[in-house]
């Protein structure tokens, strides 16, 4: 009989990022794609980030996480990342549902990045316009 491994599992999407986090019962360690979490997020501000949900039900130190992150940017990533650690938490204890989703955790954010337009500079911006 093979040894099963209690885990919870979220997916999160922002921008073109996806990410899918493993919850593990642990001592709060954090990989992201197999590398230190510091090392993958240098950024002191994607770092809040993604621990928010983590603080919020306060199991910061229960939990081993292991993120597979792919697509996007770092700020895409870092989002995807709370979301699918949210929703994992969830998993685990839907007690803390509603406190997740008050702060906002649990909404998938929908702005995508806006391709851009013939005959235009970018998305919304415009040539210049010459009269003469």
């Amino acid at each position: 009989m093979a040894a099963t491994i209690v885990q919870y599992l979220g997916t999160g999407r922002r921008k073109n990022a996806v990410a899918r986090v493993f919850l593990r019962p642990g001592k709060g360690d954090i990989r992201v794609n197999d590398r230190p979490f510091e090392e993958y997020f240098p950024d002191p501000s994607t770092r809040v980030t993604v621990k928010q949900a983590l603080l919020a039900a306060e199991v910061a130190d229960k939990f081993d996480i292991l993120i597979l992150a792919d697509g996007g940017g770092v700020n895409g990533q870092a989002g995807a990342a709370r979301l699918g650690i949210a929703r994992a938490l969830v998993e685990f204890n839907l007690e803390l549902r509603p406190k997740l989703k008050k702060l906002g955790y649990l909404t998938r954010d929908p702005r995508k990045h806006e391709r851009k337009k013939y005959g235009q500079k970018g998305a919304r911006k415009r040539f210049q316009f010459s009269k003469r």
